[in-house]
């Protein structure tokens, strides 16, 4: 019984150590590149709420960056001069006002209405708080209009130490989860992620999204929906979309929302992704088994620590000598993958305050098993 009991508590974090590590490894090979085509019919899709400070200077860089683009910007629920000084910037405006229904996914849903009298090739959707550089925005567009899908930029945060090392943990595991993981997908042949900014659709697929949702992860949830709908997101890892940081405390309430929204949304995808016998959308559901990396580095720890104490009761040892193998080869593979891309997010020297990352995190998870989130907080960026 104990021996049994011992590999019952092995297979669960194995398979998540598995999946990660196999996706990790995958990412240090590029995937095939995607092709790219004329100059399609574009509309930019700008969600904003109170973003007066920063709606300006972005409408400019994206006038600037796509200059015959329809410059749409959704001023959801404002309560500050957005909508005005996104139009003195020379972009179009919408305003929609509906607080019981908050949250980007209902501004995109109130955009496609809007476009669908005169839709557009495709659409771009780019948070007002984001940049991409030079002309990735119109790359973006060309390769979601040669293949006929959704197509993900490298959606990242800007490297700023300044604000402290827990913030510079957060970034690289930011960049892990959109820009490491997202190698490994397309080398495997999965779907992409959608992660909320620097995202192109093609109209027909814009048109199908379940957009006006309140999910907590509304990009997870409408990406996912897509994959199943046969309209899978492709990665195109050359194009970069910037976001600056916030600062901890709003990083801590960023963190909490989307880690509660992911764990929801893939708990409910993974069984209907793993039993559709199609094998890119059964890769997507084993990576929804992965939790955010500092709860799986956690749920391995105590795992390792169980295995042992069972051990002291006669139980084998093969479990525990096989979680160590696969814990072991995760680390050297997200150590490898810091040295490869992640130098510029955060100094090898704070990576050792990733046990502190971990015990920061943790109190999240708590909350969110006692006092669930529902509801779409804005992040108050820096």
């Amino acid at each position: 019984m104990i021996d049994l009991l011992a590999w019952l508590l092995l297979w669960l974090p194995a398979l998540a150590a598995l999946v990660l590590l196999t996706e990790l490894t995958a990412a240090q090979f590029a995937a095939k590149p995607l092709p790219m085509a004329g100059s399609p019919r574009t509309a930019i899709v700008v969600p904003a709420h109170d973003e007066a400070d920063a709606i300006g200077a972005t409408v400019a860089a994206l006038r600037s960056a796509a200059a015959h683009a329809r410059l749409l910007v959704v001023a959801d629920n404002c309560g500050d001069a957005t909508a005005a000084l996104a139009h003195a910037a020379g972009a179009e405006v919408i305003e929609r006002c509906d607080p019981a229904l908050r949250g980007k996914g209902f501004a995109l849903g109130f955009a496609r209405d809007h476009l669908a009298t005169e839709p557009p090739e495709i659409v771009v959707v780019v948070d007002a708080d984001c940049s991409m550089d030079g002309a990735g925005l119109s790359r973006l567009a060309a390769t979601a209009h040669a293949i006929g899908r959704p197509v993900q930029s490298t959606y990242v945060l800007r490297a700023r130490p300044d604000l402290g090392a827990m913030v510079g943990l957060s970034g690289f595991a930011f960049l892990l989860r959109n820009l490491v993981r997202q190698r490994g997908l397309a080398r495997l042949g999965a779907p992409a992620l959608l992660t909320g900014s620097g995202m192109a659709f093609p109209w027909p697929a814009f048109e199908a999204a379940p957009l006006a949702t309140d999910a907590l992860a509304e990009d997870l949830h409408i990406g996912i929906e897509l994959a199943r709908q046969g309209r899978p997101p492709a990665y195109l890892p050359d194009v970069t979309t910037w976001s600056g940081p916030a600062r901890r405390a709003a990083t801590t309430i960023q963190r909490s929302r989307w880690e509660q929204g992911f764990l929801r949304t893939a708990l409910a995808a993974a069984w209907p992704l793993l039993r559709s016998g199609r094998a890119p959308l059964v890769w997507l559901g084993l990576h929804c088994l992965v939790p955010p990396l500092a709860l799986l580095v956690a749920a391995e720890t105590l795992a390792l620590i169980v295995l042992g104490g069972l051990i002291r009761l006669g139980a084998t040892r093969l479990p525990l000598a096989l979680l160590s193998l696969l814990v072991g080869l995760q680390l050297l593979m997200l150590l490898l993958s810091w040295a490869r891309f992640g130098r510029a997010q955060i100094s090898g020297l704070r990576l050792l305050l990733i046990p502190f990352y971990i015990a920061w995190k943790l109190p999240l998870y708590a909350a969110a098993a006692l006092r669930p989130e529902r509801r779409w907080i804005r992040t108050d960026r820096n």
